[in-house]
């Protein structure tokens, strides 16, 4: 039986004219319905969002939290293997040839502000922290909460959380649409990496539900990433002076929401509206550099020996560790307060949480990652893509959450950091090391911090905004439609606010993970067409067979899937 070339060819029905020229009228227009009426739900019915949300949440978590951590560890393998795979490694994510379009400082620094750059600032202190106080360890009485031999513990699933999976989640969304859009020619969005599944009819309705799904998941997981920052980012304003912001508990009050969205996603909207290769670009190299200074002053001023053993030793741990937290699931007896219960209870909060989290923003990372790694070898791409940021959250954790912790244990820190709220937490650390010699210092730091915050959330959310009117443009690449840009970024800032408003950061967490559930299935599908469309493109060059579109004669016959 001949081999045919793969299918280079998905047309997807734009509008000619008129306000939505360029766009697929079918998934803008339903996608702005969806994220609208979520709006409106949660700003004019706050309490019967957050609890019919919260419901949905339970069964989810109770029903697919195995799913989650399955799925996760099947990305995890998948990347791995296509890097070891020497048909697959070598491969590059163009045509033959092709250069990369950036630098590895700038795709680094790219890379690393959208994809995770905003928790870093949050998480590096406060998970550390957490996990510190409790964790499954703690739980079952192996080890003590707050007591030194909890300190490997936590690092464990510190790094579980923000390593391998986080960035594998990504990387095969990144991966599968750079391959089917630089290799294929096929347009860039969600629909195209399912091509060998799926063939031509994803020109269709089936099409459109899969860009659709990926739209809202993009909507809910960045607007996850955006709640955090807003919260932190007030808490940052509250310390350097700006009061009225804040309550006592240090969680942002409606006035401090507001502030807060109006300048992050004025802000964003207008990066957005200059591009990737311009306000983008410069954004994360900006960050990139406040980044490296901010994690500087942690290593050479905070707990320089005690990070370095954390980051050795934790990696360490994680990796012994990896395999079996990769596929455990604790079941609970239904007995509230057993252990089985809070074992369980601590999954859902913890693992479950942050795989739906990582799967929900991975269609905007992904997409993202895609458009600035066009000329990378797939080997090289994971290895970018997953190794190295990985590593790069782990130098964060170590030093600036062992600070944290060794400030507490051996510092005299008293509970100051402790005590904080999550997003409050690194301020509450600097101020304590730096208040002391200078109170001018302090507040120095402060602002470099809400600086560095602020570009990173711009970064996120300009980056959202241009990946999710990619999609709904078919691919489409190029210059987007002023109204929409400020369209979109208005939707993200609204969705944000409302879900604060609801029932603040729970009520994001909650739509994020029912978001985040059908994008899964999609995402699981990603792999299966992947694998097939490389083994089946190691037998189209075995046979002499073009296997991209610009090898691809005009006249030859593509067949209806891989």
């Amino acid at each position: 039986m001949s081999i045919k070339p793969p299918l280079s060819d998905l047309p997807i029905k734009t509008a000619d004219s008129g306000f939505y020229r360029g766009f697929s009228v079918n998934v803008t227009v339903i996608s702005k319905i969806i994220i609208s009426m979520l709006v409106v739900w949660c700003i004019v019915w706050p309490t019967q969002a957050g609890t019919v949300l919260g419901n949905w949440n339970t069964a989810i978590l109770a029903q697919f939290a195995a799913w989650y951590i399955w799925v996760v560890t099947a990305f995890v393998i998948v990347c791995i293997g296509l890097a070891i795979w020497p048909t697959a490694g070598r491969l590059n994510l163009g045509t033959d040839g092709e250069k990369p379009e950036f630098s590895n400082f700038s795709w680094f620094s790219m890379m690393f502000g959208a994809g995770i750059g905003v928790g870093m600032l949050t998480w590096a202190v406060a998970e550390p922290v957490a996990h510190f106080k409790n964790n499954p360890s703690v739980i079952q009485g192996v080890t003590t909460a707050l007591d030194a031999n909890n300190v490997r513990e936590a690092y464990v699933w510190s790094f579980l959380h923000w390593g391998l999976g986080a960035w594998a989640c990504y990387a095969i969304a990144g991966l599968a649409l750079a391959f089917f859009s630089y290799r294929r020619g096929l347009p860039l969005t969600i629909r195209s990496s399912l091509t060998p599944l799926f063939g031509k009819s994803l020109s269709g309705p089936l099409g459109h539900l899969i860009d659709i799904v990926a739209v809202v998941a993009t909507i809910l997981g960045v607007a996850q990433t955006l709640g955090f920052g807003v919260e932190q980012f007030v808490a940052g304003l509250t310390r350097i002076g700006i009061g009225g912001l804040a309550l006592e508990d240090g969680s942002a009050t409606s006035l401090g929401i507001v502030v807060a969205l109006l300048v992050i996603m004025g802000a964003s909207t207008l990066s957005a509206l200059s591009g990737v290769g311009k306000g983008i670009k410069w954004l994360s190299n900006i960050n990139m550099v406040l980044s490296i200074f901010l994690l500087s002053f942690f290593i050479i001023f905070g707990a320089t020996f005690f990070g370095a053993a954390a980051f050795f030793v934790g990696i360490w741990d994680y990796l012994i560790a990896l395999p079996w937290l990769s596929f455990n699931v604790y079941s609970s007896d239904g007995v509230e307060g057993s252990e089985a219960f809070l074992l369980t209870q601590w999954q859902g909060w913890w693992p479950v949480f942050y795989w739906a989290w990582w799967i929900a923003f991975a269609p905007f990372v992904g997409l993202f990652l895609a458009r600035i790694s066009r000329g990378r070898t797939i080997r090289e791409f994971v290895l970018g893509a997953m190794i190295v940021p990985s590593l790069m959250c782990f130098v964060w954790f170590s030093w600036a959450g062992g600070t944290a912790i060794d400030l507490e244990l051996n510092g005299g820190a008293g509970g100051v950091i402790l005590d904080a709220a999550n997003g409050d937490k690194i301020f509450a650390m600097t101020e304590f090391m730096l208040a002391p010699i200078a109170q001018a210092l302090a507040w120095g730091m402060a602002v470099v911090i809400v600086v560095l915050l602020m570009t990173f959330l711009v970064t996120s959310a300009d980056s959202a905004v241009l990946i999710v009117n990619t999609i709904n443009a078919a691919g489409d690449e190029g210059p987007k439609a002023r109204p929409h840009i400020i369209f979109w970024g208005a939707a993200l800032a609204l969705v944000v606010g409302g879900l604060l408003i609801s029932g603040g950061t729970g009520a994001i967490q909650t739509a994020m993970v029912i978001g985040a559930l059908p994008f899964s299935i999609v995402m699981a599908l990603m792999c299966i067409a992947l694998i097939k469309a490389i083994f089946n493109d190691g037998r189209r060059e075995a046979a002499g067979v073009p296997t991209t579109f610009d090898q691809i004669d005009d006249d030859m016959s593509a067949s209806p899937a891989e």
